[in-house]
């Protein structure tokens, strides 16, 4: 799921779901052989920006919004994620085609983190030009930034300059 949301890099603008060609090299780095079609692609961003909305959610301890509900609902619908049941427990799986399938498994992560209560350590980094996708592993579940040394590193020196008139 991390590696979902962090397909498309907001400091360079990077996207891997932009189009047919850089999906492609991005499923292939993943293990995914599936062609991608534009309105799979539209598909597949609206989805991950949801998700983004609700990593972001998350540093406030907020329900998912709405967004994210509508969007994982409508992917659940399209991939025709089905309940098996195991003698582990119940996992989601996709019975859809192409990409859906592939969002179908994105939605299963997602419904298997808010049951196993690791979803609220999934954030996105609070600078925002990085909001890059990352596990809280802090004590407390207070973690700001995808990295302290990058991001929080630049969050403090841009609040001393604040602070101290520096520009």
């Amino acid at each position: 799921m991390r590696a979902f949301v962090n397909s498309v890099d907001l400091e360079t603008g990077v996207d891997r779901l932009a189009d047919p060609t850089s999906w492609r090299e991005w499923a292939d780095q993943h293990d995914i052989d599936v062609p991608a079609s534009e309105a799979d692609l539209g598909s597949a961003r609206r989805l991950r920006e949801s998700l983004r909305a609700a990593l972001l959610a998350n540093h406030d301890r907020a329900p998912l919004p709405d967004q994210t509900v509508t969007a994982l609902d409508e992917t659940a619908r399209r991939s025709r994620l089905t309940a098996r049941f195991t003698a582990d427990g119940v996992h989601l799986e996709p019975g859809g085609q192409g990409v859906d399938a592939v969002l179908g498994r994105v939605v299963a992560v997602v419904a298997a983190a808010i049951q196993d209560g690791t979803w609220s350590r999934l954030k996105a980094c609070a600078n925002d030009t990085c909001q890059w996708a990352f596990y809280d592993t802090s004590r407390s579940r207070t973690g700001q930034w995808c990295s302290m040394r990058i991001c929080g590193n630049r969050a403090k020196q841009s609040r001393w300059r604040q602070q101290n008139g520096a520009h």
